[in-house]
């Protein structure tokens, strides 16, 4: 509860409101200025001390209290708006103003009263029960009224479930179902308050221009039939409906405390009018009022140009005809040509009202549905007509102005009982609005209700058939139908509906423009801001303008029965939104669910929506499409572009439920193969200021996300926790900041631990819940690996290699990753290259299908290479590739590599030479100066004494071209080794290795050829003339085949080494130089080249080996990503 305590910025749109941004709502209580201000006052002197180093955060109890009991809401009307505004600027100089105490009769009561009762009861009642039958008519009644019941139910759970400041109906929405269901259903209703004022301005000048002065029609009627007359209306609707539109915005502008000051006046004649229906109802029991009407044959006439309802009449000069005969017949003589119907059928004159005792409810009990034109006959009457004769005079006649159906029915009558927010539109002014509300709108919902179900059977047990089904009452002299069953006069009827109509439009007109303005303070729609300004007295003017506008569209469609279904659709969908967060309150049971009332369900609430959906469809499915997609744009508009805000809503805490529920299925088993989708664990390097390294990372995490699913960055920090969680929260937040500017979805985590390797352990194990782990690792290729002081780098990489292996996590290690397009670039043309060594599970084929589907890679297209042995049949497999590359729906093209076996050359021996001596020497970093010095020259003595009899100068040029490469060093000393690997180093990349089959020591074998990367290798022979040649000699290389025999001679000398040098080291860099230089001839154009990543070695003592054999692997290339399958199948040529 404490959450809904919050300060004026809620609903009425208080000073506090616009556009602060704040993604929480602010309590008067934690955390607040004042309470901090006042921290010293409220410790001092207490016996507190045990708590006072929380003082900062917890305020005292009896602070808390006292910030509760002065407590109030800003109110809706326009002296509070007033007092809002003045007390931000004059605070010191005026007294707040206390709000006004209503009670429920005053404040809750009479107001739905007042607004549920309207124009359709005293202007459709009657022609809705002609239509539908009693029968029907009640079925209609009883549905509307069970829907806005259960609704009143669902909404007096929420509104006493803490305190609901002025806004009503849509402070409750937003704040139970969160600001994107809040601002679409509050725009909805907003869009039904202002069109239920265009249906009452439209109801007020039908009064006038039907029933009370028809004169005063612009455009005349008389002598129009059919198309033209109803044009004529129309406009005449048209034109006075603006007129008066812009009567009552003025009176609103101008103040609403006018409107206020009237609103019981328009009560009273609301009331009065029922009065005096239901007491005309009592007297036609006694004595039935004479309102004739004229029927001819079973035809209704319109009693209009004529006095006697026959035609002729008996009088001293005997039979004469009557001016009804003079209408149907040319002449006024007895021997005069008359209309063949009229001719034909007798003209008869019934009671308009029976009474209630006379058995007319039988005839009424069941509808009579008509077409537009159709005659209003009554029925169980004969008459005399020809199947083929034409409708002669027929503006003589009661005509259907409309098509009737059941469901236009439910459309125009729903408006009836709508109204039922109005309690709640008022909670700022009600003493205990927990109280009132509930008491207030379920008993004016029970007392409406009754009025209407008695209203249905008391109109079809009093007044004829043909009389309800006069929409206009063009058969009773022109009278509103429903005055003509009032007591003492109709015009009791026709007045006081046209004051409570005039009434309830003011309202509409004072209501709407307020609640846009709270949504408009609310920040949640920034389209709407302009909204939130007025008045310096706080009054909506923009608010004000944008409803009259809007409204007045309402007034151009110009018909009562066409607006009706429009702002039926809104209420509908306001009222299902109201059930449906009260049902999502009960059934999730959030702590803070506890309504003071009690009589409630989630059943009740769900059976409310339910109606309420089928209400709208029944009333109009294509308006009802309308409308929900119009809530549905405000729904995505608010997600996209609006503030954040958080609320505690309801539709949040359905979000955690169903993540819930959908994590404890995902625990259940693996995922299919054909589900499976690479659920990524990004992790990243961060500087010291915590911003991260390697951005493109998150861009190829993005490329990558056409398969949707997880994604987790996360990255590691060294320490403790306690020391860096600022340092912890702030790489939070540049991962969230990154994240967001890569358009990239997913979660971040940052871990603490005494080391970075530990720390990137907990991030592989702990990271994801439950079902929803990573299933891959993404890594980037630790680029300065052979740098003296990063040796520690290289060892947290394979390790993190193992990991991945042992948890079966696939890893990606994208080499040289600063050179990958960013999300903004695209390839207009080029390769993917898939060098697939050994099976992996389909990582390989998967991978550049998800690239290919986001926009940088798209117009790239696909080739496979595999490698072929000796013993394989090279133009078989190309055969089996493409049938099953087939088969997986997948695009590419295909090309088998043959690589034969060949003598191990020259320059892979001097390379695996190198490495070890590299190896050696590295060994020794931890080693005192001294001990490396002594163990640096019993390496050298060892390996290099045939050099050193030869060529004295060699060992020591031989020991700085071990670290001659890209990124490094060329003449690496010893004491530059000594560096220690306490430097920062970032958390290392995951990885997937493939494991070689034939030699699990050594997976790159001659027999199992690894993975591609080089660009422009030459071939072995020229390479081992540079190389012997800048390395023995120290001299510049020589061009490529300028070998010369004393060049052979040196490399024979060095055989000796060669023989002691581990064979298994010689085959895997054998085989690294060998794919690589078949892979530089075939991808050194590729814009990309993937290939299978080998295992690191069981033996940890090659460790810094299989990092060169990598390096060898890869030269060349400008971007490669090494994959390694987790162990199991990804993809499947099933469906």
């Amino acid at each position: 509860m404490l959450n809904n305590l919050t300060d004026t910025e809620e609903g009425d749109g208080g000073a506090q409101s616009q556009g602060d941004n704040n993604p929480k709502e602010s309590s008067p209580f934690i955390n607040s200025s004042d309470v901090a201000a006042e921290k010293s006052q409220q410790y001092d002197g207490k016996n507190m001390a045990l708590f006072e180093e929380e003082m900062d955060t917890s305020p005292m109890v009896s602070s808390l209290l006292s910030s509760l009991a002065n407590y109030s809401n800003l109110p809706q009307g326009s002296k509070e708006h007033e007092e809002a505004e003045n007390n931000e600027a004059e605070s010191s100089r005026k007294k707040p103003v206390k709000a006004p105490q209503l009670g429920t009769l005053m404040g809750v009561y009479l107001p739905c009263i007042q607004n549920i009762f309207g124009v359709i009861l005293f202007l459709r009642m009657t022609w809705l029960v002609g239509i539908g039958g009693v029968i029907g008519t009640f079925v209609i009644v009883f549905i509307c009224c069970t829907t806005t019941m259960l609704t009143a139910i669902s909404m007096s759970a929420i509104a006493t479930n803490g305190v609901v400041p002025a806004g009503g109906s849509y402070y409750m929405i937003s704040r139970s179902l969160g600001p994107e269901f809040g601002g679409a259903v509050g725009i909805c209703f907003y869009l039904g308050t202002t069109f239920a004022g265009a249906m009452y301005i439209l109801g007020a000048i039908e009064l006038l221009l039907i029933y009370i002065a028809p004169k005063a029609a612009i455009f005349p009627l008389e002598g129009l039939e059919g198309a033209e007359a109803e044009a004529a209306l129309l406009n005449n609707m048209r034109v006075y409906g603006t007129i008066l539109l812009t009567s009552m915005a003025t009176v609103v502008f101008v103040g609403v405390k006018y409107v206020n000051k009237l609103a019981l006046v328009f009560l009273a004649c609301v009331i009065l009018s029922i009065l005096a229906v239901y007491a005309g109802v009592i007297k036609t029991g006694i004595d039935a009022p004479d309102f004739p009407v004229c029927l001819l044959g079973n035809r209704t006439l319109v009693w209009k140009k004529f006095d006697v309802c026959a035609k002729t009449i008996e009088s001293a000069n005997g039979t004469v005809t009557t001016q009804l005969w003079r209408m149907f017949c040319d002449s006024p003589f007895l021997n005069a040509t008359c209309d063949k119907y009229f001719a034909d059928n007798n003209v008869t004159r019934v009671q308009g009202i029976p009474g209630i005792t006379s058995g007319i409810l039988t005839e009424n009990l069941f509808g009579n549905y008509y077409e537009k034109g159709d005659l209003v006959a009554k029925t169980y009457v004969d008459s005399v007509e020809g199947v083929d004769d034409p409708l002669t005079n027929s503006n003589r006649y009661v005509l259907a102005d409309i098509t009737s159906f059941f469901t236009l029915l439910v459309g125009i009558y729903f408006p009836s009982v709508t109204g039922i927010m109005a309690g709640s539109n008022r909670s700022g002014d009600l003493r205990d609005a927990q109280k009132s509300i509930p008491i207030g709108t379920i008993a004016a919902i029970t007392t409406t209700s009754a009025v209407y179900m008695s209203s249905v059977i008391m109109f079809g047990a009093c007044i004829e058939g043909v009389v309800l089904r006069d929409k206009f009452g063009e058969g009773v002299n022109g009278n509103l139908v429903i005055g003509t069953l009032a007591w003492p006069s109709p015009w009791v009827i026709v007045i006081g509906s046209f004051f409570s109509t005039c009434g309830a439009g003011l309202q509409s007109l004072t209501g709407a423009p307020r609640l846009m303005q709270a949504i408009a303070k609310d920040s949640i729609v920034p389209a709407l801001r302009i909204f939130g300004h007025g008045k310096a007295n706080g009054e909506p003017t923009w608010s004000l303008l944008l409803t009259a506008c809007i409204c007045e569209s309402g007034i151009l469609i110009a018909s009562l029965d066409a607006v009706a279904p429009i702002l039926s659709m809104f209420f509908l969908m306001c009222y299902m939104f109201v059930n449906l967060a009260c049902a999502l309150q009960t059934l999730l049971r959030t702590p803070n669910w506890r309504p003071r009332f009690k009589f409630y369900h989630w059943a009740l609430s769900f059976l409310g929506m339910s109606l309420c959906l089928t209400l709208m469809f029944i009333c109009s499915w294509y308006y009802a499409i309308v409308a929900m997609v119009i809530a549905g744009s405000i729904y995505k508009y608010i997600e996209f572009a609006g503030a954040e805000k958080e609320w505690g809503d309801g539709i949040r805490g359905l979000s955690l439920s169903a993540a819930r529920f959908a994590l404890m299925r995902l625990e259940e088993g693996p995922p299919h193969t054909k589900n499976w989708r690479p659920q990524l664990l990004v992790l990243v390097n961060t500087d010291a200021e915590q911003n991260v390294e390697q951005p493109r990372l998150l861009s190829l995490t993005n490329q990558l996300k056409a398969g949707k699913g997880l994604t987790i960055v996360g990255t590691a920090l060294e320490g403790t926790y306690l020391e860096n969680s600022d340092r912890a929260q702030r790489a939070e937040q540049a991962l969230h900041k990154l994240m967001e500017t890569e358009k990239l979805k997913g979660f971040c985590q940052v871990t603490v631990s005494s080391n970075l390797r530990d720390a990137t352990s907990h991030l592989l194990q702990a990271s994801g819940l439950g079902g929803l782990r990573h299933n891959a690792v993404l890594v980037s290729w630790p680029r300065n690996w052979k740098q003296a002081d990063e040796h520690q780098t290289w060892r947290n990489f394979i390790e993190l290699v193992r990991e991945t292996t042992a948890a079966h996590l696939a890893l990606l290690v994208p080499k040289n990753i600063a050179a990958f397009p960013s999300n903004g670039e695209r390839f207009t043309e080029g390769h993917i290259d898939v060098w697939w060594i050994v099976h992996d599970g389909g990582m390989l084929m998967l991978l550049p299908f998800l690239l290919r589907q986001h926009k940088v890679w798209r117009k790239c297209k696909m080739r496979i290479f595999t490698v072929a042995q000796m013993d394989d049949n090279s133009i078989q497999m190309k055969k089996d590739l493409t049938t099953f590359l087939y088969h997986l729906r997948i695009d590419a093209m295909v090309e088998v590599v043959e690589m034969h076996d060949s003598d191990i050359s020259a320059y892979t021996y001097e390379k695996t030479l190198v490495m070890e001596q590299r190896s050696q020497i590295l060994k020794q970093i931890n080693l005192t100066k001294t001990e490396r010095e002594r163990e640096i020259q019993s390496i050298t003595d060892s390996s290099r004494g045939s050099i050193r009899r030869k060529n004295p100068a060699a060992v020591t040029i031989q020991l700085s071209v071990t670290e001659d490469q890209p990124g490094g060093s060329k003449e690496e000393k010893p004491e530059e080794e000594s560096k220690s690997a306490s430097s920062p180093v970032s958390s290392p990349a995951q990885v997937q290795l493939i494991h070689d089959n034939t030699t699990p020591t050594s997976p790159a074998t001659p027999a199992t050829p690894l993975t591609p990367a080089t660009e422009g290798a030459q071939t072995p022979g020229q390479q081992v003339q540079m190389t012997w040649t800048e390395k023995c000699d120290g001299e510049p290389a020589k061009p490529p085949g300028a070998a010369t025999p004393e060049g052979i001679k040196d490399i024979f000398n060095m055989k000796p080494e060669w023989e002691n040098l581990n064979q298994s080291n010689v085959r895997r860099m054998h085989t690294a130089l060998r794919l690589n230089e078949v892979i530089i001839k075939k991808s050194s154009e590729a814009k990309l080249v993937l290939l299978n990543m080998p295992g690191p070695p069981k033996n940890r003592t090659g460790d810094e080996n299989y990092m060169e054999f990598l390096e060898v692997l890869t030269d060349g290339l400008n971007r490669v990503l090494l994959v390694r399958g987790g162990g199991r199948e990804v993809i499947t040529i099933y469906s």
